[in-house]
């Protein structure tokens, strides 16, 4: 039976004893819940050993009620609990003097995806580094990457740094929250008082989850657009949609495990993916669909598109699937069908101003350069991205705590 170190804090009061007498706060998203789907603020304000002082909320708010990206939260004072909650994606993405001054000890407990442009990770770096500055302990209440242990993506590059590219990561990491902060810490050369509330009895690489416990936890967003295991396999790849004119899916029922625009030619995307690089398409099922997204990209018109489908242990292959390579692909056949296709967005994304989203997203124009470029090849991608996922393999390996 797995445990999260949510579940383990609350049941050990052995793992509580050094928080005794100090404030603590807690960072914290919908998904940090208990095995019963008690809210980890009502669970640990429950307990009378805990003094809670603060909370905060990253993205998407504590309450994970702004649906779309860049939309801001504010600070509130929490009506039942009398404490201050406070926005980390509002007026400012980084905890102020005042916020680190309301506790001692901040507990992080969020459902990541194992993704390097997901947000939440962005936040555990610059509370570690508020920590080290302010001289607070940060504890981390580990939880499952529901991605799995994969690597896949070229290296963030020098200087492409942003609120979706905390470090030198690749796309798809393979760590948990608390692995990362203890990459986080040494990469940065922080000094802070650090620890890890690990899981117990988390297998990553055992079926059918590959990551998520699937047959002994209930599945609650992290992200308002993050409805399933199956978005999170995919989302490492369908994040760049993001970057481009063509809907990821917001505004449906599905977001971030299809893609689509007016008119697309996805038979022939299809057709061109399987024979262009097979391997890239490897342990998922591609299908042709049709939607009507009913806001964001296309909102009320019909789009022709790709559903990638990762949730039928028959046709789905963990250690095949490579999301990023397969969306990668697909622009590329979009590119080639329509070469003067407008494929990519420009429009300010997390507030960068001067660089394409695509490439922020990417942390690097290598992969844009690739699709725009007609005579580069597969191998080509290949060349900068295997080199890089070879070395991730080896920097992350003594992070791994399971």
């Amino acid at each position: 039976m797995i445990q999260f170190g949510l579940d383990r804090l609350l049941a050990d009061p052995a793992l509580r004893r050094p928080l005794a007498g100090r404030r603590v706060a807690l960072l914290a998203h919908p998904a940090s819940l208990t095995r019963d789907l008690t809210h980890a603020l009502d669970a640990l304000a429950a307990l009378p050993d805990i003094q809670l002082s603060a909370a905060f909320g990253p993205q998407h708010g504590l309450r994970g009620d702004k649906q779309d990206n860049m939309v801001e939260s504010e600070d509130f004072l929490d009506p039942r609990l009398g404490i201050p909650v406070f926005s980390l994606y509002g007026e400012v993405r980084r905890p102020t003097a005042r916020m680190m001054d309301s506790f001692d000890v901040l507990l992080v407990d969020l459902q990541d995806l194992g993704c390097r442009i997901y947000t939440f990770i962005t936040t555990l770096r610059y509370v570690l580094e508020a920590a080290a500055r302010h001289g607070k302990e940060v504890w981390v209440l580990d939880r499952p990457n529901p991605a799995g242990r994969p690597v896949e993506g070229n290296l963030l590059r020098p200087g492409w740094e942003s609120f979706v590219g905390a470090g030198p990561l690749p796309m798809r990491h393979g760590l948990t929250m608390g692995e990362l902060g203890h990459w986080f810490i040494q990469t940065l050369g922080l000094t802070v008082e650090y620890r890890v509330i690990e899981m117990a009895g988390w297998a990553p690489e055992a079926a059918p989850g590959y990551g998520w416990p699937v047959a002994e936890r209930s599945w609650v967003n992290p992200s308002p657009n993050a409805p399933n295991l199956s978005m999170a396999r995919a989302y490492a790849g369908t994040v760049m949609l993001e970057g481009t004119t063509l809907s990821e899916g917001r505004g449906t029922t599905r977001p971030l495990e299809l893609f689509g625009a007016p008119d697309l030619p996805t038979r022939d995307i299809i057709t061109g993916m399987q024979a262009l690089a097979p391997a890239w398409v490897q342990g998922c099922r591609l299908r042709e669909c049709w939607f009507e997204p009913t806001f964001h990209k296309h909102a009320r018109q019909l789009c022709t598109g790709v559903q990638i489908h990762v949730e039928d242990p028959t046709h789905y292959d963990h250690a095949a699937f490579r999301p990023w390579r397969l969306q990668a692909l697909a622009f590329k056949l979009i590119r080639q069908l329509r070469p003067d296709y407008p494929l990519w967005r420009d429009f300010p994304y997390e507030y960068e101003n001067d660089r394409l989203a695509i490439d922020l997203i990417n942390g690097a124009p290598l992969l844009r350069e690739w699709v725009d470029d007609a005579a580069a090849t597969p191998a080509d991608l290949e060349a900068f991205a295997a080199p890089d996922e070879a070395a991730w393999e080896e920097i992350r390996r003594p992070f791994l705590l399971y």
